[in-house]
């Protein structure tokens, strides 16, 4: 997207069971640029650079938004992936779908003002996530549970998830319900979705994640992406976008 600019460091391997990714966007033009933002699994948190200074958590979208990048702005984030939720946030959040919750500036125990560029922004902060984790012990079961999930992308039954971890699949889902206000199986859809995005974008409008049939896949992305897959691959005026698969500069 001309005068878009998408930056993304990943994080430390410590971290990597938490946190997706560290990103900065920002509009370099004098106009506004209003895009379609789509579903990826991820759940954001943007720190503003201007007053008032906070914290926003973008929760998991599980359908299409409107969206617009003002212009001559920078947009710094963290993307966490879902077990940041247990155990990086010190509180217990209602529900994470079609949700936003306004922190403190200083939630994380830093500001806007503790860094002055985007590779600063992302050492401050591995710095501080880190020393959280110091002092936590992570059931190693829910870390393998969504080691599985990330690598299959989705595309992983709750049964063979059971089955591996020998944790029933009611139990999982109560899991899941009661920390991220969604079940296992919808969270897979989204992932899947995410993956397919990136194979629209090359005009495979065939499915390739584990999608029963070509009409299930269609419906799958007319239900993230409002439109079918062969409108979603022409996307005219660059408007469909999902942050995690910006192109990288």
């Amino acid at each position: 997207m001309e005068g878009i600019t998408y930056k993304e460091i990943k994080p430390n391997p410590s971290l990597s069971t938490f946190v997706d990714s560290f990103w900065m966007l920002s509009n370099k033009t004098d106009h506004e640029k209003r895009v379609v933002i789509m579903p990826d699994g991820r759940i954001d948190l943007f720190f503003s650079l201007k007053e008032p200074y906070e914290l926003t958590l973008l929760g998991l979208e599980d359908a299409p938004s409107q969206g617009t990048l003002m212009p001559e702005t920078v947009m710094l984030a963290v993307s966490f992936k879902l077990l940041a939720i247990e155990y990086l946030f010190d509180r217990k959040f209602p529900t994470l779908v079609d949700a936003v919750y306004v922190l403190p500036s200083d939630y994380f125990g830093i500001t806007t003002e503790s860094f002055s560029d985007f590779e600063q922004f992302c050492n401050v902060l591995t710095d501080k996530l880190l020393n959280k984790l110091n002092n936590i012990e992570v059931d190693l079961r829910k870390q393998r549970l969504f080691e599985l999930v990330y690598t299959s992308a989705g595309s992983i039954t709750i049964q063979e998830i059971a089955e591996t971890l020998h944790w029933t699949s009611r139990q999982i889902n109560r899991y899941f319900n009661e920390w991220f206000g969604i079940s296992l199986k919808a969270y897979c859809t989204i992932l899947r979705f995410r993956a397919s995005f990136t194979q629209i974008k090359e005009g495979k409008l065939f499915p390739e994640q584990n999608f029963t049939d070509q009409s299930h896949f269609i419906k799958n992305v007319k239900k993230f992406a409002g439109v079918t897959p062969k409108e979603l691959s022409k996307n005219e005026n660059d408007r469909f976008i999902q942050f995690s698969t910006l192109p990288k500069k």
